[in-house]
């Protein structure tokens, strides 16, 4: 990571990069937590106009900030942090939109092109064979086992959001914790599934 500072930089991207730098080369997770408290609000409110989603949003948000911390080592000085970190929040979000658009899209009534012309799309028939669906069962087990080294606070949460699907005021209202506690310990299992997920991935 450079160390050649922007001089244009505020005063509050400067600190952002001190905490970077904590971050990065002290490990300090503190760092990490301040980093996230400061844009969490503002990445969250960027992120919710573009999916009108509070849901989504909250995941979005969430998956924005572990794309950041993973990639924590590339950022640079050069620009503030929070102008690198919403990029990464905004093309995140587009993804997700363009993903769901596409899932959206109506097969039966099909869609017409730029020429005004009627286009249909054929699929094949979804429905899994034998042998896919074992497939699709032994991933899901091996998911579950991978979760499964979580401790158990955040085993707990994450087997809620995903598995069980249960919104965050759900998880929230069943483990009597308040709201802002389950989305950051939600955020830190997350990124410890992530880290575990790093030496088996290729067999998911």
């Amino acid at each position: 990571m450079t160390m050649d500072v922007n001089p244009n930089l505020s005063d509050k991207a400067r600190y952002d990069y001190a905490l970077v730098l904590r971050a990065t080369k002290e490990n300090d997770e503190k760092a990490y937590a301040e980093l996230m408290q400061r844009y969490r609000d503002s990445i969250f409110h960027l992120i919710n106009k573009m999916v009108f989603s509070s849901d989504d949003a909250d995941d979005l948000t969430m998956e924005t900030f572990s794309k950041a911390f993973q990639r924590l080592e590339q950022y640079t000085p050069a620009y503030a942090f929070s102008t690198w970190l919403f990029k990464i929040g905004s093309n995140h979000t587009i993804d997700f939109i363009r993903k769901k658009r596409i899932k959206a899209l109506s097969l039966d009534q099909g869609f017409r092109n730029e020429d005004g012309d009627s286009m249909e799309i054929h699929v094949a028939d979804d429905g899994l064979d034998p042998f896919e669906s074992l497939e699709k069962k032994e991933r899901k087990e091996r998911m579950h086992d991978v979760v499964s080294e979580l401790k158990p606070k955040y085993r707990r949460l994450v087997e809620m959001r995903y598995f069980e699907e249960k919104s965050y005021d759900e998880i929230s209202d069943e483990l009597g914790l308040p709201l802002g506690t389950v989305k950051a310990q939600l955020f830190r299992a997350r990124d410890m599934l992530e880290r575990v997920l790093g030496s088996v991935r290729e067999t998911i």
